[in-house]
């Protein structure tokens, strides 16, 4: 039997679908736990992993018999592909299975930073009655700027749609003429797409291109009524220019589900401890009840497959 090694939380019944014929050790526990990643990894086939295991340098090193990584998730910066591709050992995204989640997130985010109506529990309690301050406005007849135009992106573009928004985005890496760009206006700078939008949502990997994408010269770019979301990768955003940004009141709000360093600790976080309208998340857009579902299963699946090639 070929053993798989979960080093981080997936759903039990697609768990146990693994054991039913391959040696599974499931921990979501040892993703914080060097020690014993590397003891059980010094005889496996496949691990399996969300974004917290770096699978790179002592990790690919001490897995010489490893044939298959499953990424519970499709983000990819946690794994050296490069030296995977060397080892001969195949990567494997769950594509696709949490698209609807993460988009369901950006578009209920958003109306939640626009409408200002969620985030007055603390006033209300303390007996104030801010009808003017929390009464905010509508998505409907907003413009909804996507930084990347992915699969992601175009899910949530489609629940924005039929909530009454246009639709602008930016993506060099899709080309001019694609299908896609059907009633999308066209953006070829972040600069650009970040003036015209209400809110900017975004969905870009984490590379040297990209880090830090969104700063201060963005925040000063966006008009001071306007959110921006980052549900895509931490990094991508500088939190530091995002902090100065809210509390100079240049943008009205913002919500961060993934962060430069996670877990984001409380002295990561002190930064945004005077910012308003912001709403802070532990990395999960998407995962939900049922896309934790989907994505264990296809993750199942696509390493049962590469340890059966």
């Amino acid at each position: 039997m070929k053993k798989v090694v979960i080093s981080e939380f997936m759903d039990e019944a697609a768990v146990e679908g693994l054991r039913a014929d391959h040696n599974v050790v499931y921990d979501p526990t040892l993703v914080d736990d060097d020690t014993r990643l590397l003891a059980e990894l010094a005889d496996a086939d496949a691990i399996i992993v969300r974004n917290r295991t770096q699978v790179r340098g002592a990790v690919l090193a001490g897995a010489p018999a490893l044939r298959a990584v499953g990424r519970l998730g499709v983000g990819l910066d946690n794994i050296d592909l490069d030296a995977c591709k060397a080892a001969g050992i195949s990567v494997h995204p769950a594509s696709g299975a949490n698209d609807l989640s993460v988009a369901e997130y950006v578009i209920t985010t958003a109306a939640l930073l626009l409408r200002q109506a969620y985030l007055g529990f603390d006033r209300m309690i303390a007996g104030e009655w801010p009808r003017q301050d929390m009464s905010g406005g509508e998505l409907s007849g907003k413009t909804l700027g996507l930084a990347g135009f992915g699969s992601i992106a175009r899910e949530t573009a489609g629940l924005a749609r039929g909530l009454g928004m246009s639709i602008a985005a930016m993506d060099p890496f899709v080309p001019e003429g694609d299908a896609a760009w059907e009633g999308v206006t066209r953006h070829e700078d972040l600069a650009s797409l970040a003036a015209g939008c209400d809110v900017l949502s975004l969905h870009v990997p984490l590379t040297d291109g990209t880090r830090n994408m969104a700063g201060a010269d963005i925040f000063a770019a966006m008009k001071s009524d306007a959110v921006i979301i980052n549900a895509a990768r931490g990094g991508v955003v500088d939190e530091t220019a995002l902090a100065r940004a809210l509390l100079e009141g240049q943008i009205a709000g913002a919500a961060l589900d993934v962060f430069a360093k996670e877990p984001l600790t409380a002295e990561d976080a002190a930064k945004f401890k005077a910012c308003r309208n912001l709403v802070l998340t532990p990395h999960i857009a998407g995962v939900t009840v049922e896309s934790n579902t989907r994505v264990s299963a296809l993750t199942a699946q696509n390493v049962r497959k590469a340890l059966l090639g």
